[in-house]
């Protein structure tokens, strides 16, 4: 294949940075999305959200039993436990849930949570990333590049 080419689907296009104003879940399905969303998220010193919701989509696809236990311990020591060093903002019932969860990890133990900071991401931080400067100008800077 042409390297040209090829660059060219590696670029970031006007119409797939439209698609992200559509919903949080078609921005957080885009490569360049999340990462730009998670960049938007540390100049507002809450990327441990979107961190946390890509550790919990990883966590989902563990097979191993072990694996599944010795994750669910660094996650939630890492994001759950009070003053954790990114602890998320959740409720001390999902708090109180996970905690006793973690015991026997199961892939859903985490989807409380998730759940949770995926609803403050959607409600708070994703309206906020749209009318951002970060996204207003890459917004602009690719749909000059098309004319």
């Amino acid at each position: 294949m042409d390297p040209d080419k090829r660059k060219g689907k590696d670029r970031l296009s006007f119409e797939e940075m439209t698609q992200w104003s559509l919903s949080l879940e078609r921005l957080l399905s885009s490569k360049y999305g999340i990462q730009i969303f998670q960049a938007f998220l540390k100049s507002e010193f809450s990327d441990e959200n979107i961190e946390f919701w890509m550790v919990c989509e990883d966590y989902k696809k563990i097979r191993s039993s072990f694996r599944m236990s010795s994750r669910a311990k660094k996650i939630f020591k890492c994001y759950i436990q009070a003053e954790a060093t990114r602890e998320i903002n959740i409720d001390h019932k999902t708090r109180d849930l996970i905690r006793r969860n973690v015991a026997a990890p199961t892939r859903e133990c985490f989807n409380d949570a998730q759940r949770i900071v995926y609803n403050l991401m959607e409600k708070d931080s994703y309206p906020r990333f749209l009318r951002s400067d970060i996204y207003r100008s890459l917004l602009d800077s690719t749909s000059k590049s098309m004319m």
